[in-house]
């Protein structure tokens, strides 16, 4: 074997030795969500009363290993043209351009950037929440637990619609409509270990 081969084995056999069994890290393992059990709404208020919404079209893409969180990721889209409302003017007022102007941005979407486990069963999700096309980074406190054959994720945030540019003219009046919005969530996943 002339020493050039002899190099190239070598090397080959080194890298070999350097991968984990399996040759590379073990996958992440991923969810489906089962929408039927599943709920993304809201809750803000108008001249101090509140007002309930969801939203009945969303998806999920969720990689979640307990055992190594920080390998965790959330991307969860809302088709904003789905929201329910109290009554069908609300409905159909929300979806025009000085709200979620859904005919031009029709999809939320938060995208995890990093996750890190709180304590057993809590993690703290960073990211980026995007609607109406712009970009806010956020930490989105999830609990995780198991509930029969799922892992439900569950949790709140609270938001300021104005810096999402939702709702304008005479609705940017935060004494009419408050700038804070909370944001709920409960997404059934089937297909992780138990947290």
């Amino acid at each position: 074997m002339d020493g050039l081969r002899r190099r190239v084995l070598l090397g080959v056999c080194t890298l070999g030795a350097a991968l984990p069994v399996g040759g590379a890290l073990a996958a992440v393992p991923s969810a489906q969500l089962v929408a039927a059990q599943s709920q993304i709404g809201f809750v803000t208020h108008q001249m101090g009363v509140p007002v309930a919404g969801n939203f009945s079209r969303f998806d999920a893409q969720v990689e979640f290993d307990a055992a190594h969180p920080e390998r965790g990721r959330f991307v969860i889209g809302v088709d904003l043209g789905s929201v329910v409302l109290p009554t069908s003017d609300a409905m159909r007022e929300v979806v025009k351009p000085g709200w979620f102007d859904a005919a031009h941005f029709p999809r939320a979407e938060f995208a995890s950037r990093s996750v890190q486990a709180v304590k057993p069963g809590q993690y703290e999700v960073a990211g980026r929440l995007t609607i109406k096309g712009r970009g806010v980074d956020v930490v989105v406190p999830v609990r995780l637990e198991r509930s029969g054959p799922l892992t439900v994720a569950s949790g709140s945030l609270g938001v300021k619609r104005l810096s999402f540019a939702i709702g304008d003219g005479e609705w940017s009046d935060t004494s009419l409509v408050a700038d804070e919005v909370e944001i709920t969530f409960r997404l059934a996943l089937s297909g992780l270990a138990a947290p």
